[in-house]
């Protein structure tokens, strides 16, 4: 699987793939928040269909591209692709590691889901939202830690 991802990234880059998703983007709207919310919503449902580790091998090298080009710090997209698709793993209809948690613990999916869906909304949006418009809280401890500015 991590084989056929790092073709298809590579035939992605080759042929160009990010100036022209950010062409698409900058038509629909010019403003860089709009287009952070844009990825936003791409990479929640590339997390809802596919696992962390695919995802972020096709999402890293077709969106960094674009990032830099509005002016985002990689280090901070980092993290937003983090939460994305740690919220696109618990995000029905796909859920994968919702339906791992159900059949480790026993649980029934359909009970499941309410509790799960009061945790996106009241706990993981809030934190994308900060993640992904207040770079300072994404950057804090890379600022600190390494000396990034």
């Amino acid at each position: 699987m991590v084989f056929g991802i790092n073709m298809l990234s590579r035939i992605y880059i080759m042929e160009d793939l990010p100036t022209k998703i950010l062409d698409i983007l900058k038509m629909v709207s010019e403003n860089k928040y709009m287009i952070l919310l844009m990825l936003n919503i791409f990479m929640v449902v590339m997390g809802m269909l596919m696992d962390d580790t695919s995802a972020c091998m096709l999402c890293t090298p077709i969106l960094v591209p674009i990032i830099k080009e509005i002016g985002v710090s990689p280090i901070q997209f980092a993290a937003i692709l983090s939460v994305n698709l740690g919220m696109g793993n618990v995000t029905p209809p796909c859920a994968p590691l919702l339906y791992l948690a159900g059949s480790l613990g026993g649980a029934q999916i359909n009970k499941m889901i309410k509790p799960c869906m009061y945790y996106i909304f009241l706990g993981w949006i809030p934190v994308l939202i900060l993640t992904t418009y207040i770079p300072d809280i994404s950057l804090f401890l890379p600022r600190l830690i390494l000396g990034i500015k």
